[in-house]
């Protein structure tokens, strides 16, 4: 059964977003919405995580959790999912830089 997907994808060749646009809307610059089965999902996921490099790559798809979505990360990235008892809770890394100048 299809179901809706949401990508967001970050510095990635152009022959991806080529490809990415056969199935899926870019609703805004590097943001891909549309429906499609699990099967073709995972295949696009395969491609993306083959060809992202250094850019990144986040999908969110439905699921039957508490939730009702799951999350998938390529790449490096600031936010990083994480399971805290059945629920998907976003961790950022810390990179050490300060931006306010404490008194």
């Amino acid at each position: 059964m299809a179901s809706m997907i949401v990508l967001s994808v970050t510095a990635v060749p152009d022959h991806l977003r080529g490809a990415l646009t056969r199935w899926l809307l870019e609703v805004t610059p590097q943001l891909y919405v549309g429906t499609v089965s699990a099967r073709v999902r995972d295949q696009l996921w395969s491609s993306i995580t083959a060809c992202t490099g250094d850019g990144t790559s986040v999908l969110a798809y439905p699921t039957d959790n508490e939730q009702g979505f799951a999350l998938r990360t390529a790449g490096p990235q600031r936010r990083t999912p994480i399971d805290f008892d059945g629920l998907t809770l976003v961790a950022f890394r810390h990179d050490g830089k300060e931006t306010a100048n404490p008194s």
